[in-house]
């Protein structure tokens, strides 16, 4: 080691681009406004600690502070993407330390609040839907109205009931779910949205693994539970008692807020719970249908079909 530190010394006394070039740097950096009011707050730095620690001094400089070069935390180009570099003196000597920046405190917060949205088999639009993006028109103005005071009362306490919003195909009803699901992340406020068809399949699948008592209680238990296209799942008696009616009355019980998308009116739900390989059930259809007028305000959305 020691021979090859004393070319390296050697070379470095003999090249003169190279001592042009420190020359050059170390005078940018010691003009550099930041590094002199460091350097004015720590008085008892000595020459030789200083020209010791240029190479700590010159990454100071070149690195951005607080995002002040940066566009985002993507764009970052600091060596530890995130962290902006701090000065401090340690015993005397200058020490070179990174703290987490605006943006990636940022980008952390986004992404934890992001896992506050949980999803089964909805599209990837929907889970980027925001409010600001819906067109504010007669044909949904009372369900953009009705979301809003669901909002403003979920800054202080969860509203006890969501919505079941119906409509034709396309007038943009699961849109509006992901939309809410956006903004109820922003206060600490889960979300879980379930496209019903799937659903159906899904805890059908799960008897295999023994995992459908423990997905029942997550959807029982979820802060607040989004129903999408229900009435277009296959009926049967199981499902609509066993599964939909055991999650609607614990959500009822506890006064949790669910919010549905059907195609259907009430109605027309019921009609459609009732009739399944058994026969006709309206009595327990009908039981259905009271749970969820408790857990939900029914809305009609018109409109045209935004899917065209």
């Amino acid at each position: 080691m020691k021979p090859i530190q004393s070319a390296l010394k050697s070379w470095m006394r003999t090249n003169e681009n190279f001592k042009e070039n420190y020359t050059k740097i170390k005078n940018e950096v010691l003009k550099d406004q930041e590094i002199r009011e460091f350097l004015s707050l720590n008085p008892q730095l000595t020459k030789q600690e200083i020209d010791k620690s240029l190479i700590k001094l010159y990454e100071y400089k070149t690195q951005s502070k607080q995002c002040n070069q940066c566009q985002g935390f993507e764009s970052c180009k600091n060596m530890l993407p995130g962290y902006s570099p701090v000065l401090h003196v340690e015993n005397n000597e200058i020490r070179l330390s990174y703290e987490k920046c605006h943006s990636k405190i940022m980008h952390e917060k986004a992404q934890e609040q992001q896992k506050l949205i949980q999803s089964l088999h909805m599209p990837k639009d929907i889970l980027q839907a925001r409010l600001s993006d819906i067109t504010n028109d007669e044909t949904r103005i009372q369900a953009i109205a009705e979301i809003l005071d669901f909002l403003d009362q979920a800054k202080t306490e969860l509203p006890r009931k969501g919505l079941y919003l119906y409509g034709q195909f396309g007038v943009g009803k699961t849109y509006l779910l992901g939309a809410l699901a956006n903004e109820l992340k922003n206060f600490n406020i889960s979300s879980t949205l379930i496209y019903m068809p799937e659903f159906v399949r899904e805890l059908k699948a799960s008897f295999k693994d023994d995992s459908f008592n423990d997905k029942i209680d997550y959807f029982k238990k979820a802060d607040v539970l989004m129903l999408d296209d229900i009435g277009a799942e296959m009926q049967s008696a199981w499902f609509r008692d066993e599964v939909l009616g055991s999650v609607l009355q614990y959500r009822m019980m506890e006064r949790l807020p669910v919010f549905f998308t059907s195609n259907y009116d009430l109605d027309q739900l019921e009609f459609q719970l009732a009739s399944t390989k058994s026969g006709v059930e309206t009595v327990k259809a009908g039981r259905i249908i009271e749970r969820i007028k408790q857990v939900s305000k029914e809305i009609k959305i018109e409109g045209h079909n935004r899917r065209l």
